[in-house]
Order: structure tokens, then C-alpha cells, then sequence
């Protein structure tokens, strides 16, 4: 079984302002303008309140949002209950979603990864659709030394049943040090690992905290990640089917040309939106 690599390696800035209140740091780990190297990946943002979130209930269409809790307590979009640290909501936004709402704005505490995963050119109008998987409930493969939580897609004989429109992956891989691990990576996904604490040795490069580093486009299957540090290694890792299509983006709107962003501003502005 053939392996790929790691060929680009990204030092990303420190967390910064961000848009939702002078308490909201962010890192940009992929930006909309990252479309022809991120592809299905529209977008990642790492944010981190500590303290008033200046938010709210806003729009979104045309793709699907993945948030991934690392660190506090936050709402959860379509109940009552809270995300903790582990836990994944998968939200389809579609036809038109408004979420948001379910933040609130006292105080808060929390990080919490949030990626856009385009919809399939035939899917971009999508019924909207909510997926909760908590940390419990992620499939667990376990090696000497090493545990993934697999939330999406495959890792070894893992296979999730998360639906997805775009066949993605995403793990949480920890590895003690000294350990390593084979994850799948095929040969027809973008993919990358995003380092939350420790030292990784991932295709054969090395990614520290505060790193991304992105697959080559090999003919591979998987990829080896291996602790390089002396302490535990904790790393996430997304891959996604390449959809090869032009991609017009708007703010919280997705589509496929300029009319599809149009027809968005439309449905919003008639009350279609889905709320949740």
C-alpha cells in the first residue's frame, strides 16, 4: 500500500482579532481564496472566545459546516444540549439555513474549529440536514500507543456512517510518544493535518502546534503520522473527495455562479431559510 506525503507545510499566524467582539481570536486555516488548493474545502476557521460573543443568528447556503469542539462548552444548533470538548456537529446548509442563534451572548468560554466542505455541483440545493456525533460515540481504532476517534469517512476497518454529500474523513488521532499510525488518505482526496498539541511527524514532514500540513497528490492511500515529540500528540486530520468545479462564494453563501448567489439573497430575503 503506497504512501503519500506531506509537500506543503503552513505556518499559520498567531490567533488574532476576529470578527465577533473584541473576546473573539481567530485563525484562518483555510480561506476562501484557498478554493483551487483546498478543494472540497472551502474554509477553517479556529475561533476562541473568552469572554462576550458578539454574534448571532445568520445565514448560510450552497455547503456544509463541520465544528469540532477542542476546548469549553458551547450550544448545540437543533436541541437544548451543549457541545463539549470531542464532540462534532455536521449541519447541511443547502437550500438556506439561519443558525447561529442558539450561541447566545453572555459570556462564554470555548475553541472551536469550524470547516466549510462544498455541496456537489447536483446537491447544492440540498434539503438542509443536522448530524450530532458526540465524542461517546465516535468509532475508536486503537494501535500500540495510539487512538483515533474517526467521526467521518474511514481509518483502517473503521467505516462511519455519517452521511456525507462529499465523501470526507475527519479523526482525531493521538499518539503517546515514539507511536505511529497508517491513516487512510486516497489518492483522490485533499487532505491535511492540523496539529492541536505536540510534535507530529506526518508524511514525512514535521508539524508543530500552530502548523497545517497539506497531502501531496500522489497515487497513495494512506499516510503515516508518527509522535516526534516527547510528549502526547494530538492531531486532527481532513481529507475530502476533489470536486474540480469553479466555486463562487459570498460571505455565508455558496454557489456555482453568480446567479446561484442571486437566487441566495432572494430565498433569504423571502423567509425560505430554514431555521435552526
Amino acid at each position: 500500500m503506497s504512501q503519500r506525503k506531506v509537500d506543503r507545510v503552513i505556518t499559520l499566524p498567531q490567533p488574532h482579532q476576529g470578527q465577533f467582539g473584541p473576546d473573539h481570536r481567530v485563525i484562518e486555516v483555510i480561506t476562501q481564496d484557498d478554493w483551487r488548493d483546498a478543494d472540497p474545502f472551502i474554509l477553517l476557521m479556529d475561533d476562541r472566545i473568552n469572554g462576550h460573543f458578539q454574534g448571532g443568528a445568520h445565514p448560510h447556503t450552497g455547503m456544509e459546516t463541520v465544528s469540532f469542539l477542542v476546548d469549553g462548552r458551547i450550544g448545540q444548533e437543533s436541541s437544548e444540549g451543549h457541545l463539549s470538548p470531542g464532540d462534532v456537529e455536521w449541519t447541511t446548509t443547502g437550500k438556506g439555513i439561519i443558525h447561529g442563534g442558539h450561541v447566545g451572548t453572555h459570556t462564554l468560554n470555548f475553541r472551536l474549529l469550524q470547516l466549510w466542505v462544498t455541496l456537489p455541483k447536483k446537491e447544492r440545493w440540498a434539503e438542509p440536514d443536522h448530524q450530532f456525533v458526540p465524542k461517546a460515540d465516535a468509532l475508536i481504532r486503537e494501535e500500540p500507543g495510539a487512538r483515533v476517534r474517526l467521526y467521518s469517512g474511514t481509518s483502517g476497518a473503521l467505516r462511519s456512517k455519517t452521511r456525507n454529500h462529499v465523501p470526507v474523513t475527519v479523526a482525531s488521532i493521538e499518539l503517546q510518544p515514539g507511536a505511529a499510525i497508517d491513516q487512510d488518505a486516497p489518492a483522490t482526496h485533499n487532505g491535511f493535518f492540523y496539529v492541536l498539541e505536540g510534535t507530529a511527524r506526518a508524511g514525512g514532514e514535521t508539524l508543530v502546534v500552530g502548523q497545517a500540513g497539506w497531502l501531496d497528490k500522489s497515487n497513495g492511500s494512506t499516510v503515516r503520522v508518527e509522535n516526534a515529540g516527547e510528549t502526547p500528540l494530538h492531531v486532527l486530520f481532513y481529507s475530502g473527495e476533489r470536486q474540480n468545479i469553479p466555486l463562487v462564494t459570498y460571505g455565508p453563501f455558496v454557489g456555482d455562479t453568480p446567479e446561484d448567489i442571486n437566487r441566495a439573497f432572494r430565498d433569504y430575503r423571502a423567509g425560505t431559510f430554514i431555521t435552526y
